[in-house]
């Protein structure tokens, strides 16, 4: 079998190459329900799956609901996810999303993507994430990792995370979206580096593009 050439191509073999080295993929991030798994998302900005598991044990048992979170002290709140980074805006913008749950959506979060995103502090990233994980609608997640190793792997050229997504749903079977980004996402973090991709050790370089030339 020849080495898939097109981006259609080349991305159903991602999926099925991806599928056989991670096959347990799952969110890193600690939750019980949607509510958990929505803050620990928008804590996870900039910042490691594990510092937000050391963070959000205490957080969630000081803002159990949006309607708890939606009244908390902004100063109190920062200072409990400070070792997240940028912990101001993410304060503000965790307050604002509860208060939005509580206002509009009876405290609960919705279930729909364009819900989803008027929420503060929640763009298509999260809503994914939120629509992938928990309530097993597929989504594509481009973070940091899926974008790099996206266009490492010529499934697309945007630098931009919704025109990469876009790119991604046409080379990606519907079905496979939401665990192919975690596993995009483990390979990242485990193989594929920023700086220095482990090419030697990849199950993709025989035929990434940019294979042994990073």
């Amino acid at each position: 079998m020849g080495k898939p050439r097109s981006p259609k191509g080349r991305g159903r073999e991602v999926v099925r190459r991806l599928s056989d080295e991670y096959p347990e993929a799952r969110c890193a991030l600690h939750h019980d329900d949607s509510f958990q798994l929505l803050v620990a998302t928008i804590l996870s900005a900039q910042c490691t799956d594990e510092m937000v598991n050391k963070v959000t044990p205490a957080f969630f048992a000081a803002y159990p609901s949006a309607t708890a979170l939606a009244g908390a002290e902004p100063s109190e709140l920062e200072t409990m996810i400070k070792p997240t980074g940028f912990f101001r805006s993410k304060a503000k913008s965790l307050i604002g999303m509860a208060g939005a749950l509580a206002e509009r959506f009876d405290g609960q979060v919705p279930d729909r993507l364009d819900d989803l995103v008027t929420l503060p502090g929640v763009g298509r990233k999260t809503a994914n994430v939120v629509l992938g994980v928990w309530f097993g609608q597929p989504g594509i997640t481009v973070d940091t990792h899926v974008g790099r190793l996206s266009r490492r792997l010529g499934l697309t050229t945007e630098d931009d995370p919704v025109k990469a997504e876009r790119d991604l749903m046409k080379v990606w079977p519907r079905r496979s979206w939401t665990d192919t980004s975690l596993r995009l996402i483990l390979h990242g973090r485990q193989v594929c580096l920023s700086r220095r991709p482990r090419c030697d050790g990849c199950v993709l370089n025989d035929f990434c593009p940019c294979a042994f030339q990073v």
